[in-house]
């Protein structure tokens, strides 16, 4: 692939939260893993798993359970007098927060334990950071993966939506619900399927506005 391609099909993608019904496929899921799983990863130490959701009304009952966590929290908020808040977090994030509901596939991305032979025989042995850096260093290489899986699902002409929000509500039910290990952080979800319409282009900052290069 030569650069323009590439910066095309990194320019192209969207984040999409309309789905046709068009199923997808196995293979094609499985090509999407196999590129995933070529990312960067700290070590080599490869911290991620996923689990592809198949079923459309198993990714209804998420998305179902997501709303009810949700609208606890207003009703938690409104009590507290924050009504105005609680309305906004309903309209506004709810419908984001629980995009994949029309998708004919979801991803949970997951990242595993980090390990490798330099915490193993210099940084524990040191006592040189904390379960939390180490906890970050599995997200850090399993967010690298999944930005592989969505650019792979793009080349492929399934459409994406990165999402914490189900984890941000409800992810003791979505661990239960999948029966996810208890030494396994729930990353993202990711809605996959076949778009039914391609939003615009939004918006980036320029380029002078986020790089600075030292010399």
């Amino acid at each position: 692939m030569i650069f323009d391609e590439f910066k095309q099909l990194a320019q192209s993608r969207r984040s999409i939260r309309d789905f046709s019904e068009e199923d997808v496929l196995p293979e094609d899921i499985r090509d999407i893993i196999d590129c995933a799983r070529y990312a960067p990863s700290d070590t080599n130490s490869q911290t991620w798993d996923f689990i592809a959701v198949m079923n459309r009304d198993k990714i209804k009952e998420i998305e179902a359970f997501t709303w009810e966590r949700l609208k606890e929290i207003a009703a938690s908020a409104e009590q507290r007098g924050l009504a105005r808040e609680a309305k906004m977090m309903v309209k506004s994030f709810g419908p984001y927060a629980t995009a994949f509901g029309s998708a004919p596939a979801m991803v949970i991305c997951l990242a595993t334990p980090y390990t490798s032979k330099f915490r193993e025989r210099i940084f524990d042995p040191l006592e040189f950071g904390s379960p939390e850096i180490w906890a970050e260093e599995g997200i850090k290489s399993s967010s690298l993966s999944i930005q592989n899986l969505m650019l792979a699902a793009h080349a492929k002409g399934l459409g994406t939506c990165p999402m914490t929000g189900p984890v941000l509500l409800a992810e003791q039910d979505l661990r239960e619900y999948l029966n996810i290990a208890g030494d396994r952080q729930i990353n993202m979800a990711v809605a996959l399927g076949h778009p039914a319409a391609q939003p615009k282009m939004i918006a980036r900052k320029e380029i002078d506005e986020i790089l600075t290069i030292v010399k």
